[in-house]
């Protein structure tokens, strides 16, 4: 019954790409599978979670569409995304479908897998952004060597069943090791799917159709908002880069995002729709992931670039309006955490953990801190499996564990969904271990500094307070009318 689900699911996705005549029909019926499916009374969610996910996945069907409609995406690339991502990286009933290897590993550990995991081959970048949590500087080129970089992936690959992968940076498209690129292990790699966060200053007209022809990548292009904005933080003139490399990419058919991270400065911006609008309609956008400045790395010295929990309210209401009347999937990794019933760092069970350009394993890509180096880890024989294991990475599964995870009959405020931004003093208590490191000097600092912590939790304590009564009204009181009834 499940491989015929999973066929029918293939198969209305091909139609949807494939048939302009019956695309609107088959978009339609995709539409109530994805209902179905995702509001599945055996998936241990709150009923509201069920619907945020929903209302997501009928928004990413609905921009396929319509892109697919304008020309911006061609049927021939999108194929063959499909065929790796709806194949592998992605089915509706996947908390139902778990394969060989997936059950093994719970088998040996005791829980499942994570999904896909973060790789930022090597730190270069062409760029020097403020705040960024790379600290990315083209005159730094620390690295990870090729074949480490395989070994990750390939590593991923079989011993979690991973067919997802995340490139980060640094600039991805700036890598090279052994006269090797980023595009080789896409090549290689040809059955997983690959998302690239990029500033997209390098995707000109023949990257754009290398990508095409690859047909298992899609770029994520860093803005700031408008071309002020963007220059402000970017560099002047890189706005207009990034238009004709979104021109480029749609030339080429390559479904393409963009990646903003939002600050103090440009949330009231974020709050009108003009903005999403302009992206989304008329350049084309597919997807668009909105990460909140977290006050590390260089942002250590910008901590009044952060978001205020006032604002972060804001954004939640600006994020479901969006999503739910405009039907641009969006989502923010701070305010969207019910797509994923929260915190999704530590590697856990459809979620998953980071590595940096000096092999650092870390448990996100805002928890800046690790136990092992993926370096080391191979020169004693070990694997990605055994970083998994650390103290570290189980504190924080356990943390996820206790506020919910997976578990409707206990949850804890899903607006509040991240470890170290929301829940800062548990963090350094209860999920931190002795002898844990910075991945650089900043982030080594602020775990001594009196006054990061005191920012840190009076801003926690402000967002619980904001918080919670839309969480119990929302999420939680929805859902006890419905037992009661």
């Amino acid at each position: 019954m499940k491989n015929v689900k999973q066929n029918l699911f293939k198969e209305m996705v091909n139609q949807v790409i494939s048939n302009k005549i019956l695309r609107g029909v088959a978009v339609k019926q995709l539409d109530k599978y994805l209902y179905s499916s995702l509001m599945d009374i055996g998936r241990q969610q709150l009923e509201q979670e069920k619907l945020d996910q929903y209302a997501f996945m009928s928004s990413i069907v609905d921009r396929v569409r319509n892109n697919l409609d304008k020309g911006y995406i061609k049927p021939a690339v999108m194929k063959k995304m499909a065929k790796v991502f709806v194949g592998d990286s992605y089915s509706p009933d996947r908390h139902k479908k778990l394969s060989p290897v997936k059950e093994a590993y719970k088998e040996k550990h005791g829980d499942y897998p994570p999904q896909f995991l973060v790789l930022s081959p090597g730190k270069g970048c062409n760029l020097k952004c403020t705040g960024c949590y790379a600290s990315a500087d083209s005159a730094i080129a620390e690295k990870l060597d090729f074949e480490t970089s395989r070994r990750i992936v390939r590593e991923a690959h079989d011993l979690f069943d991973s067919r997802f992968m995340v490139i980060s940076g640094g600039e991805p498209f700036m890598y090279k090791s052994d006269g090797k690129t980023i595009l080789d292990l896409f090549e290689e790699f040809n059955d997983m799917f690959f998302l690239v966060y990029t500033n997209g200053t390098m995707l000109n007209e023949k990257l754009a159709d290398k990508l095409a022809e690859l047909g298992n990548v899609t770029p994520a292009i860093s803005v700031e908002g408008w071309e002020q904005q963007t220059d402000e933080r970017r560099g002047k003139g890189v706005y207009k880069m990034i238009l004709k490399a979104m021109s480029n990419l749609r030339n080429a058919g390559v479904p393409f995002g963009i990646s903003l991270t939002a600050t103090r400065h440009n949330a009231e911006m974020l709050l009108e729709d003009e903005f999403y609008e302009y992206f989304f309609d008329k350049l084309g956008v597919s997807y668009m992931w909105q990460f909140q400045l977290m006050p590390i790395g260089r942002g250590k010295d910008v901590v009044d670039l952060m978001v205020t929990p006032e604002q972060r309210v804001k954004l939640y209401k600006q994020w479901v309006h969006l999503m739910e009347d405009k039907h641009f999937p969006i989502a923010d990794f701070w305010n969207s955490a019910s797509l994923s019933s929260g915190c999704i760092a530590y590697g856990r069970w459809n979620g998953y953990f980071y590595i940096d350009w000096n092999g650092n394993i870390m448990p996100c890509v805002f928890v800046p801190y690790y136990v092992d180096n993926i370096k080391n880890l191979y020169a004693n024989g070990k694997t990605l499996e055994d970083a998994l294991q650390s103290k570290l990475f189980k504190n924080g599964r356990k943390w996820q564990k206790s506020y919910g995870f997976e578990n409707p009959d206990h949850r804890e405020n899903v607006l509040m969904p991240c470890s170290i931004r929301d829940h800062y003093e548990n963090f350094k208590h209860n999920i931190l271990t002795p002898g844990v490191k910075g991945e650089d000097e900043d982030a080594e600092a602020v775990l001594y500094d009196p006054k990061y912590k005191e920012m840190m939790i009076e801003y926690d304590e402000k967002l619980q307070k904001l918080t919670e009564s839309i969480f119990q009204e929302k999420y939680l009181k929805k859902e006890l009318k419905t037992d009661e009834a």
